[in-house]
């Protein structure tokens, strides 16, 4: 793993400042309020002038982090410095006060489970091993704790030492914690991100053959004035001048013009009958034939327990999920895919299966996470990040469809179902 992985520099990692000043406001008050009904309250000898002016110079810096800085989010390398300004502060004021025997040395795992949800995994690290060290020091080096130096008593080593370790464990388990949740957490952001680049896609593709029917209807009335003010000018001129030939160049192409409008405005106006209101068997027929145009393996469509030819709102979402789940059978097959059609009066159901090597036993249970990768050597030359999977699930999921995934019981083969309530469907 090198430095530009771990410490994520491809990525724009930020801190929201203005959490981080709350989250640092919480604890100045906190640590003031402890120190004060320590001394003046419970009557507790310690160094608490010492601790006061270190207090201080945590109030200053919080304040020039929310009034001096004016970036909204804060990078990772300058989160970082105040999150070990805050560990280097802790420690201090634990180092007054009985050291890693104070109850409230358990708080020395907080910056770096702020640095595991929000920063890099290398921050983390870094604040992990200076927190270790600093747990270590204290265990050793500190003042008594406050009141028990007074009745002359001591922890026993095998206590103090015990304690730091279950401090440590605390800190490897939250941090890992953290760390996966907030990568998960990612990806998952970055794969609904790219949903909606995808749906965007489709419906601005969808999109345009309307524009260009509004172009054709718009672009008409110049068009035809133009040819009519260039038909005068011929007829002024005469055939014998010298701007003829330009003439009549721009007469003909400003016909050639409105004869492209006109074809795509007709092309439209065919379009718009077709895509507006679909059976699945026709999209399923038009989706295997422009497979079979790019691969030569057979794709093979199934109808007879269609009873239901129901008409819906064909939508990219429906389209691009088809799609990918059948061109995903037709990457994974050997030589055949079968798509079967099946409807009642209630369900509409869809079945792809290829004779490939069907879903790696270690992740047909997670298919449809993003990000997912098997460790099976039969695919791992056609198998991609699970994203894709991800994409038509979720696409095909807001359209009202439910979809699983299996291997054959007889042959193991793949096999995606998609069944959608005809009244989902149709709505």
């Amino acid at each position: 793993m090198n430095l530009s992985t771990l410490f994520r520099l491809g990525e724009n990692l930020n801190l929201d400042r203005k959490t981080l000043v709350i989250l640092r406001w919480i604890a100045l008050i906190g640590q003031f309020i402890a120190i004060n009904l320590v001394y003046f309250y419970l009557r507790l000898d310690f160094p608490v002038l010492i601790a006061h002016v270190i207090l201080f110079f945590g109030f200053l810096t919080n304040s020039y982090l929310q009034f001096g800085i004016r970036s909204i989010t804060l990078k990772d390398l300058n989160a970082s410095f105040f999150l070990i300004y805050d560990l280097i502060q802790l420690t201090a004021l634990l180092y007054l006060t009985g050291g890693i025997s104070n109850p409230f040395s358990i708080l020395m795992i907080i910056p770096a489970i702020v640095s595991s949800t929000f920063l890099s995994m290398g921050t983390t690290i870094i604040l992990g091993i200076l927190t270790v060290v600093f747990l270590f020091l204290l265990t050793i080096f500190h003042y008594p704790l406050p009141g028990i130096h007074d009745y002359s008593i001591t922890f026993p080593k095998l206590y103090l030492i015990g304690y730091f370790l279950a401090i440590i464990v605390g800190l490897v388990f939250l941090c890992y914690f953290g760390i996966r949740f907030s990568g998960e957490s990612k990806r998952r952001s970055d794969a609904i991100n790219k949903v909606q680049q995808v749906i965007a896609k489709e419906y601005e593709l969808e999109s345009l053959g309307g524009q260009a029917a509004a172009a054709a209807h718009s672009l008409g009335t110049p068009l035809a004035t133009i040819s009519v003010v260039a038909s005068e000018l011929k007829k002024e001129l005469g055939d014998n001048s010298e701007h003829s030939k330009d003439i009549d160049l721009l007469v003909s192409q400003t016909k050639r013009c409105g004869d492209i409008l006109k074809k795509i405005s007709k092309k439209q106006i065919k379009d718009d009958e077709f895509f507006s209101i679909a059976s699945l068997e026709d999209l399923l027929s038009e989706l295997i034939l422009s497979f079979k145009e790019t691969s030569s393996k057979e794709i093979s469509l199934h109808l007879e327990q269609n009873k239901n030819k129901i008409s819906f709102q064909r939508s990219p979402e429906i389209i691009y999920g088809l799609r990918n789940f059948i061109g995903n059978a037709v990457k994974f097959a050997k030589t055949k895919v079968k798509i079967m059609l099946i409807s009642n009066e209630k369900n509409i159901e869809i079945l792809i299966k290829d004779d490939g090597p069907g879903f790696p036993e270690d992740v047909i249970d997670i298919l449809g996470e993003p990000y997912v990768r098997s460790k099976s050597a039969q695919i791992n030359n056609n198998a991609g990040t699970g994203l894709g999977t991800f994409l038509g699930k979720t696409l095909l999921e807001r359209r009202g469809a439910k979809l699983s995934f299996s291997n054959d019981k007889n042959d193991k083969a793949a096999l995606v179902k998609i069944i959608w309530q005809c009244k989902d469907l149709i709505n």
